[in-house]
């Protein structure tokens, strides 16, 4: 395995996605077919070099600078240096396509945990299935591979030029029809199609309730206002992407239903109890915590909750106390994207990475997917800071180091259970 013995540079810059998507299209009638999951080989044969690791073996091999590299996740952009702040930024235009040796040469030397593509990086299926594979084979570590493909609106692939696979309405209609077998149905084809492509992690379903008339943030993308209603489309969907071959993520914990904006922009407010968000948003994320890979969380403060004034992303109260300690969840926490308004106003890059590791979050995604004023954009710029805040605050012994190790071998042994390979 390399040796790192630099600061990751150019794989921690922040890059901006488009939050938005293009409007879908009509049904294909004929989902694409499941494929089969390529098997973790067996051991090698006396002689040959060993081609799986488990977890732990990678763990123990692994630089300090390698393991902090595996707890972000970047957009392709990130590791091409020859764009600039702005190029790199841009919500549509400059998107990295294709895999240049600069870039390879990158990725391999500073190995980052995920890659999440956007519309941009999105040509066709033979320019994506070529341009994952190569990223798989450059990586000396499994890589998260991911994209937002919801259904409806939110669905990179579906909405971009090329692609033969069914389009559906989204999540709201889905949900509209009270059939839990259209979600899996949904679920299924789209965790198809993307495992064909070469993804392993879809962002996606969305757990949120419509809960709060006056505050509909999240709309068509939730399955419904009704929590039980919501819960039965969320499983389902997860049953289907996993049996489509990737990985499910929920989100947005603790709920965006009734918070008070949109996290995008800045600073959100859910001013509900715990005991009223039993009773309603968490519905939803108490169902699938034994099924889901992952769970997100978002930029949400919940001061009648966690009186810490943090986002929920942010906050050990919510996330270690709450989601683990009395929701009894252990898997991987990921937060919402870092360079969100509700983040950037208010932290800088290296204090909300330091925040998410010490709240209980092993996943730390440092692109952002909106659109923002050009002094936000200044900010984005240093998501070095982000990765040099964690290094410094485990040399300083802030985090300690079995705490990074924790996190790596939740991240690690989730990509072997799925079957992430290099």
């Amino acid at each position: 395995m390399k040796r790192i013995i630099c600061i990751l540079l150019a794989v921690f810059l922040l890059v901006l996605g488009c939050a938005g998507c293009q409007p879908t299209g009509g049904n294909d009638p004929t989902p694409e077919p499941t494929p089969t999951p390529t098997p973790i080989p067996d051991d090698p044969k006396p002689g040959d070099e060993p081609t799986v690791q488990s977890p732990e073996q990678l763990l123990a091999a692994m630089t300090l600078e390698e393991k902090i590299g595996q707890l972000f996740i970047i957009r392709p952009e990130s590791l091409d240096s020859t764009l600039t702040p702005e190029q790199v930024h841009s919500t549509r235009d400059y998107g990295v396509q294709a895999l240049t040796e600069e870039m390879a040469a990158q990725l391999s030397k500073y190995p980052a945990g995920g890659i999440v593509f956007f519309g941009k990086n999105i040509a066709g299926p033979e320019q994506l299935e070529a341009f994952l594979s190569g990223l798989k084979q450059t990586s000396d570590l499994p890589l998260m591979i991911c994209t937002d493909e919801e259904g409806g609106s939110v669905s990179r692939i579906a909405n971009a030029a090329g692609f033969q696979v069914q389009k559906f309405d989204g999540a709201e209609a889905i949900g509209a029809t009270g059939d839990p077998h259209e979600a899996y149905h949904m679920g299924q084809v789209i965790g198809a199609y993307l495992n064909r492509y070469g993804f392993n992690l879809d962002f996606a379903p969305v757990a949120d309730i419509n809960s709060d008339p006056e505050h509909i943030i999240i709309g068509p993308r939730a399955f419904g206002s009704d929590a039980q209603t919501v819960s039965s489309m969320v499983n389902a969907m997860i049953d289907g992407l996993h049996d489509g071959g990737v990985m499910a993520c929920i989100k947005h914990f603790p709920g965006h239903g009734a918070a008070s904006g949109d996290s995008h922009d800045g600073y959100v407010e859910l001013d509900k109890s715990w005991e009223e968000l039993l009773q309603c948003e968490l519905i939803p994320f108490i169902g699938a915590l034994e099924k889901t890979a992952l769970v997100m969380a978002a930029h949400i403060a919940t001061p009648n909750v966690t009186n810490d004034g943090l986002p929920a992303s942010l906050s050990h109260t919510m996330l270690t106390e709450k989601l683990r300690g009395e929701l009894g969840y252990d898997g991987v926490i990921i937060t919402d994207a870092l360079a969100m308004g509700a983040i950037i106003q208010n932290y800088s890059s290296a204090e909300s990475a330091v925040l998410a590791l010490q709240a209980g979050v092993p996943v730390i995604p440092v692109y952002s997917a909106g659109n923002y004023q050009p002094f936000q954009r200044l900010q984005l710029r240093f998501g070095i800071a982000a990765y040099q805040g964690v290094l410094a605050a485990v040399e300083d012994g802030t985090i300690p180091e079995e705490r990074i190790d924790e996190s790596v071998l939740r991240i690690l042994r989730l990509k072997a259970a799925y079957g992430a390979e290099n």
